[in-house]
């Protein structure tokens, strides 16, 4: 009889083991979903909020132009920036921005100096910009770390800027 209760015991307590085993792997399971999951949409919403911080940073700045007539497009060693130009104390500054070695730059010089993209300001992180000036609409398109690519379009006030 009492080798009858340890067979059963031990039956007992596989069956409990078992159970116990089956319930961790299905919560196992669904942790592991849970954090690609968390994952994937993290790195999502870092991507949208690298474009859309990009694309706001350009808009702000083109903004602040005295003029349409003042924002252009130029560029140098392969490398396309939006320039703003501006009267200080009766002195011509261009600001130029652009994106270079994985960063949107900005670089704020008196106007007629050389443009070095190396010199710039690192902003904001940043994959590539593609501006361009047509019938008064600066059009940007970029794209951001991860891929996220953003279009801008701005309308420049005034008088229209040149490409």
């Amino acid at each position: 009889m009492r080798h009858d209760r340890e067979n059963g015991h031990r039956a007992g307590g596989f069956t409990a083991l078992i159970v116990f085993a089956a319930f961790a792997v299905c919560i196992l399971s669904v942790l592991l979903a849970g954090a690609d999951a968390y994952r994937r949409i993290t790195e999502r919403d870092r991507a949208a909020y690298a474009g859309r911080t990009c694309a706001q940073y350009i808009a702000t700045r083109v903004r602040q132009a005295q003029s349409g007539a003042a924002v252009s497009v130029t560029g140098s060693g392969g490398v396309r920036a939006i320039a703003i130009r501006e009267t200080i104390n009766d002195e011509p500054y261009v600001t130029r921005v652009y994106c270079y070695d994985g960063w949107l730059r900005e670089l704020f010089s008196a106007d007629g100096t050389e443009f070095d993209p190396e010199d710039g300001e690192a902003v904001i992180e940043a994959d590539e910009m593609e501006p361009a000036i047509s019938d008064g609409l600066l059009t940007v398109a970029l794209t951001a770390n991860g891929g996220e690519r953003t279009e801008l379009v701005l309308s420049l006030r005034g008088e229209e800027g040149s490409s």
